[in-house]
């Protein structure tokens, strides 16, 4: 069989790519192929998957999934039987500073994929047709934003995205929708929590942190620090994309979550307690030290949570990470991959 993945050389992609070779491509012989799709942007680097493009089976592809011609010859040319689209603007910071570049990836440019895949789709022999899929990995946010009491959100919450971030996401979540009940596209859409781990770009809350901290730089926490988030592993949430590739139901929505809802100044403040042990300022001072409070962030959220019951009573999936081992885990491998760090923000 062929995968394609877009957006592979991204944080989540590449920790997909990743689990996929080393999880799944044992199980389906010497035939399998795996093909990244990747226009190498801000967040998107060779340096993240460059050990993985050695593998014979693995091909890389530098082009924008919103570029119809290129993607119709790499489907004519592969005939892939899973897609999972990882492709997307995700900052909310830069959002709301250049909103126009969440706009043109995450609906235009994920509109023209659609189409072009349904039109290559719908020229399949038909024997072939009935095992496709369309996976299409989305963003909690699309819900809104909770109070500190309200359940979590569940697969039938409407849609209130309050950024510009989680409105495109939103659109593209319901042009996934409409290409499956209008045109019978073989469609699923996944929604997760925020994701931590290895190869996030380093402009996000938990990397930012670590990477701040050790340059001695302020650790900046927006407002009172009392935005909650529910915290995912990224490993876990490469499983949970399997499964749902392999087992989940046809046009379905399936919430993905860690079911660690944490403050934000708590995880800030547990980073800079890990760091105190494993690598101690010089001054033998506390890095909770640097730890600065900025100004807000427009329209910022204040929680957010998933229900996992579906994906659990369905599939059987559920987290494999402790919060605090996986955290721990994080800031080691961030410790020890300078040269990546210093990579991907020289291209930034």
């Amino acid at each position: 069989m062929t995968i394609l993945v877009t957006g592979g050389a991204g944080f989540i992609g590449s920790n997909f790519v990743r689990h996929w070779l080393k999880k799944e491509k044992t199980g389906l012989g010497a035939d399998h192929k795996l093909v990244i799709l990747d226009k190498l942007s801000y967040a998107g680097h060779l340096c993240s998957i460059e050990d993985c493009i050695t593998d014979s089976d693995v091909e890389f592809v530098h082009g924008d999934m919103g570029n119809s011609e290129l993607v119709l010859a790499l489907l004519d040319r592969t005939s892939p039987d899973y897609i999972v689209n990882f492709a997307a603007e995700s900052h909310v910071d830069r959002s709301i500073n250049a909103p126009d570049n969440f706009i043109q990836t995450n609906i235009v440019a994920t509109h023209t994929l659609l189409n072009t895949v349904l039109n290559w789709w719908e020229q399949r022999a038909e024997d072939t047709k009935s095992g496709f899929r369309f996976l299409h990995v989305s963003t909690d946010e699309v819900y809104g934003s909770l109070n500190e009491h309200d359940p979590a959100f569940t697969e039938k919450n409407p849609y209130q995205p309050n950024s510009p971030y989680s409105a495109s996401k939103a659109a593209s979540d319901h042009l996934v929708r409409a290409y499956h009940h209008t045109y019978g596209l073989p469609v699923l859409t996944t929604n997760c929590s925020n994701n931590y781990g290895p190869y996030q770009f380093p402009e996000k809350l938990i990397p930012l942190m670590i990477c701040n901290a050790v340059s001695g730089k302020a650790l900046p926490v927006y407002g009172d620090g009392k935005n909650i988030r529910d915290w995912l592993y990224v490993g876990d949430h490469c499983a949970a994309i399997c499964d749902v590739l392999h087992r989940g139901k046809v046009g379905a929505v399936y919430n993905i979550g860690g079911g660690n809802e944490i403050r934000n100044i708590d995880i800030v403040q547990t980073i800079c307690t890990i760091l105190d042990d494993i690598k101690p300022r010089g001054d033998g001072r506390s890095y909770k030290e640097q730890i600065s409070f900025v100004e807000d962030r427009k329209g910022h959220d204040k929680r957010y949570a998933v229900d996992t019951t579906k994906i659990t009573s369905e599939l059987g999936w559920k987290p494999e990470h402790v919060f605090a081992q996986g955290l721990k885990e994080t800031i080691e491998w961030y410790l020890l991959n300078e040269t990546w760090i210093k990579s991907v923000l020289s291209e930034e």
